[in-house]
């Protein structure tokens, strides 16, 4: 009988690691299916450009897997049955279970409100399209001197306050930071990216933690308060609890704990990719939730996954981080490198040149998703063992 893979999640990747395997497996002896929720591939990088307004167009996934094989499942994932080796789906046709011999989990991430009241009620997000689109709404309906305010110093905070200041000048643009500004870029890019919240009229708010959201204001922890039409919560981000109640081994945070070839150290027919993945990099340290880790990730799960079947030894590929492209709206950015112990080098790229480096990464990235078996070696590999023979052998 043809060995199961079943990937769950159709994100960056998800989506790369099933065409991936698609294109290095024989179809005689396997069979991949991706269980999605939505029927396109949303570029999460760009999701605060769809929120402020600007049209963008996301790839079927239909389109992305035409000519792979891969068996695309349009559903939510609502259990997985480890012991069983089978998933439960829900989508137009109501519940089902798909049964499994290799499971790839590729879930992602989604906001963590960290507790703090009236974040659920009253703040917006950009973790997905459909919260992306709600926030869009939103902006739409704001006038002339509306208020808005991101929570958090990140990435997606930095990039999603200047992107809004730069498309929609009208508004009152601000960033709540719990600590300093860019405070782990080197200090000229630190001065850039000040000076880029400068051009665009967004004021900082330094070392103030956001304790509570109400409908038109954010209370700080020392009581501040901050004026708000629109909050935008972009303080952390949180993988879906489906792991942890399924009994896999998993960080107080939820990420699933895997081993160098991202098979998880509880369940050898589990492997898990992205962002809810707690994968160590070469460095020594945890890979960061990022579209680089989901692609260093996916990779190495591919690789092992198919060297198991082929019953060869694993190959190590890269988990090197090596920096961070910050938008600052269309026509700025940031590049930073960091050394080995992520910290960042003194030269930094800014300016136009890095915002064009930035939108090619971005191209690259959905190209990549969209064309998943171009320049893989195009010889497919038989299993060397049967779907019952691969279980042992995934668990020696």
């Amino acid at each position: 009988m043809k060995h199961r893979i079943v990937v769950l999640g159709a994100g960056y990747a998800g989506a790369f690691a099933a065409g991936n395997l698609a294109r290095r497996l024989s179809p005689a002896d396997t069979e991949i299916t991706v269980v999605n929720a939505v029927p396109d591939f949303v570029e999460r990088m760009r999701l605060h450009q769809l929120a402020i307004g600007q049209d963008l167009t996301f790839p079927q996934l239909t389109d992305v897997f035409a000519g792979t094989r891969v068996r695309l499942r349009l559903a939510r994932v609502t259990g997985i049955e480890p012991e069983r080796g089978t998933v439960v789906v829900t989508g137009e046709d109501g519940e089902d279970e798909l049964a499994y011999d290799t499971l790839l989990h590729a879930l992602g991430s989604s906001v963590d409100n960290r507790g703090v009241p009236g974040v659920a009620e009253y703040a917006f997000d950009v973790t997905g399209r459909a919260s992306a689109l709600r926030l869009r709404e939103r902006l739409a309906g704001l006038g002339e001197g509306g208020t808005v305010l991101v929570v958090g110093e990140g990435l997606t905070g930095i990039e999603t306050a200047t992107e809004f200041a730069e498309s929609r000048p009208d508004l009152s643009v601000a960033l709540a930071a719990r600590g300093e500004l860019g405070a782990w870029l080197s200090p000229k890019a630190r001065r850039h990216l000040r000076r880029a919240f400068d051009r665009l009229g967004v004021t900082v708010h330094e070392h103030t933690g956001i304790a509570a959201v109400e409908p038109t204001r954010a209370i700080a922890a020392d009581g501040t308060s901050v004026p708000a039409d629109v909050t935008v919560w972009t303080a952390g981000f949180a993988v879906h609890p489906l792991a942890a109640a399924a009994g896999l081994e998993v960080t107080e945070t939820g990420r699933i704990v895997v081993d160098r070839s991202m098979r998880s150290v509880s369940h050898p027919d589990v492997y898990a990719v992205g962002d809810c993945a707690h994968a160590v990099g070469d460095n020594g340290r945890p890979l960061p939730m990022s579209c680089a880790s989901a692609g260093f990730t996916s990779m190495q799960a591919s690789a092992a996954i198919i060297a198991r079947l082929k019953g060869e030894a694993v190959p190590t590929t890269g988990l090197t981080y090596y920096g961070n492209h910050i938008s600052l709206g269309r026509r700025d950015a940031i590049f930073q490198m960091v050394d080995g112990d992520v910290r960042s080098k003194s030269w930094y790229l800014g300016g136009r040149a890095a915002a064009r480096l930035k939108a090619g990464i971005l191209k690259g990235s959905v190209w990549n998703v969209s064309h998943p078996t171009f320049g893989l070696p195009a010889r497919q590999h038989r299993a060397a063992t049967t779907r019952d023979e691969t279980r042992v052998t995934a668990a020696a």
